[in-house]
């Protein structure tokens, strides 16, 4: 067959066809008259060409695929084949590690940015968080410590835990003095560690998810799961949406605005219970589990 056939039958142009040509891929037989002809199986070569490019591969590395198929052996089957196969991958992990760290670094500078030019709103402020069960949750998507996009006002069925927390700190790094005034503040990291070492009791009583949620950065929340190895992810809200789309309190400390600690048990999208004022941090998550038990049994 001809080269434009050829482009026609494999959706292709015919200068990609050149190129795999001059590369050694498909190659044409010279008639006398100077045209050239492709064989039949040159639409399979180049099919087979376009199928791995489209998965990432380069043209030079859909080389051993091709010969084998010119040699009429299974493409997927060969040593070099299935090198390759593991050589892309191995190159896609350490761009995907890549990017995910650009990503966490530009999600810090966006956070960093957005609460220095737009302050967090003032909480339209509920007296009581009591008073805010029965409200449907807003649709307010954030982007988990896990990577996954989690929306609150779509979490699913079941009961989903959602323990709302000042901040946590780093190790040598000293808490600002104006939150360690506050009553109550402290603490966060020993209540994400009692979550974390009660979370399979928390399922089995009947949540169907956990997360903590604070107004600190992903960068800070991701240390902690690490550190913590927590088995729950956690949520940041550095611009405070969920204070203006609830009305939960908030309070300031130095030139940060944060939560006031509390958690929510949200089912079907809709605030089922809340707890407030908490006032053992460390030992909430007991509290919680209390809770979620009485109610597996009524």
């Amino acid at each position: 067959m001809r080269v434009g056939e050829l482009a026609r039958r494999t959706g292709t142009t015919v200068r990609a066809l050149r190129y795999y040509e001059a590369a050694g891929l498909v190659v044409p037989r010279r008639l006398g008259n100077g045209y050239r002809e492709y064989p039949p199986i040159a639409v399979r070569l180049v099919q087979q060409i376009r199928e791995l490019t489209a998965l990432g591969l380069s043209v030079e590395e859909t080389r051993p695929f091709v010969e084998s198929l010119a040699d009429g052996r299974d493409a997927d089957v060969c040593a070099a084949a299935v090198a390759t196969y593991r050589s892309a991958i191995d190159g896609l992990q350490e761009r995907i590690g890549r990017l995910t760290a650009q990503r966490d670094g530009l999600h810090e500078r966006l956070d960093a940015v957005a609460g220095r030019v737009r302050p967090p709103a003032p909480a339209r402020g509920s007296a009581d968080p009591a008073e805010l069960v029965g409200s449907r949750v807003p649709g307010l998507s954030f982007y988990a410590t896990d990577g996954r996009p989690v929306d609150l006002g779509a979490l699913g069925p079941g009961r989903s835990v959602v323990f709302v927390y000042p901040l946590t700190g780093r190790p040598g790094v000293d808490l600002p003095d104006s939150l360690l005034e506050i009553p109550g503040a402290r603490g966060s990291t020993e209540q994400a560690s009692w979550f974390r070492d009660h979370h399979a009791e928390l399922l089995a009583a009947g949540a169907a998810r956990v997360f903590g949620l604070s107004a600190q950065s992903t960068g800070y929340q991701r240390e902690l799961v690490h550190r913590l190895r927590l088995p729950y992810p956690l949520l940041p809200d550095p611009r405070m949406t969920l204070a203006t789309g609830l009305g939960l309190p908030t309070f300031r400390a130095g030139d940060m605005v944060l939560y006031r600690r509390l958690t929510l048990v949200i089912r079907d999208d809709v605030i089922e219970h809340v707890f407030h004022p908490i006032a053992a941090p460390a030992m909430h998550a007991l509290e919680v589990l209390q809770w979620l038990s009485k109610r597996r049994r009524d």
